[in-house]
């Protein structure tokens, strides 16, 4: 009898698959309620319909992201946009926050500034020692959030969405500081690229053309490459590609499904075929990869 694949758990909040408690809005805890009694250890897992802004004021640990492994250097500030795949090892005793937003209400909120949604779309970890960003006030920021959503007072969700707000300048001014550039709002090329991954996120284990997808948003396929190339710097083609062989990479690195069912999973029907499209496009062949990742 054959193994079943092993899927990469989505959750709207890490354990929970089906508390749905205003999974529409926000929700906020301590790093520790959930992390201390998993030992400190959050597994593999990816929230496909929320995004989520840690604060980690002391303690640290490493954070792996996708296939990058990275240091948390308390203090310091996580970003985690939705759908990435993510897992800890936090030092025992580590404090702070961990915020998990829903995508609608990101969307309204972030709609008169959208540099703020521009700066949790890709994950970061973000120092704030150096950054010229104060420690205690975001500190205060992330406690009156907490507080604030555990309260049922008068204006709850109004105070609620300010703090957020603010928590997102916070994200927004680090992220500044620490790439030296400023952000700018999107324009109409950027526009397209992000509604073109968003179309990717969808289809992309059964539509594999880039013509199909120009034809959803209602441009040329030139237009589409154009816009790709301006602020992606990769044609159409090679960022749906990309977010294929993220798809491989995450199962390859995060379960034990075969080869082969990871190919099906990925939307490929020829197991050889997506040897070869993986091993064109990493540089080895999908045991390497896993092998090589594992050894970390």
């Amino acid at each position: 009898m054959r193994r079943a694949p092993d899927i990469i758990p989505q959750y709207y909040l890490y354990g929970d698959r089906d508390r749905d408690v205003e999974r529409d809005f926000l929700h906020v805890e301590p790093i520790l309620d959930r992390s201390g009694p998993n030992a400190w250890q959050i597994k593999a897992h990816a929230h496909p319909e929320h995004i989520q802004v840690l604060l980690v004021h002391r303690g640290g640990g490493t954070i792996r992201i996708e296939d990058a492994t990275l240091a948390i250097p308390a203090p310091c500030i996580l970003v985690l946009p939705a759908g990435c795949v993510h897992q800890f090892e936090f030092d025992p005793g580590t404090d702070g926050h961990v915020v998990t937003a829903a995508l609608g209400f990101l969307s309204s909120v972030t709609s008169g500034d959208p540099r703020l949604a521009q700066a949790i779309a890709r994950p970061a970890v973000l120092k704030i020692t150096g950054s010229g960003v104060d420690l205690p006030a975001t500190v205060d920021t992330f406690d009156w959030l907490l507080r604030e959503f555990v309260w049922s007072a008068p204006g709850r969700r109004t105070a609620i969405t300010a703090l957020f707000l603010r928590i997102l300048v916070i994200v927004l001014r680090l992220g500044m500081a620490q790439s030296g550039t400023e952000t700018t709002v999107p324009d109409k090329d950027q526009d397209l690229v992000m509604r073109y991954r968003a179309l990717i996120e969808r289809d992309f284990r059964t539509e594999r053309a880039p013509s199909a997808y120009a034809a959803a948003l209602a441009v040329t396929t030139a237009r589409l490459n154009a816009a790709c190339r301006a602020r992606a710097d990769r044609t159409a083609s090679e960022i749906l590609y990309e977010r294929i062989l993220l798809e491989a990479k995450r199962y390859l690195l995060y379960t034990e499904s075969s080869v082969a069912q990871i190919a099906h999973l990925a939307g490929f029907d020829d197991p050889a075929y997506f040897n070869r499209f993986f091993a064109r496009r990493a540089g080895m062949s999908p045991g390497a990869f896993r092998k090589h990742g594992r050894s970390d």
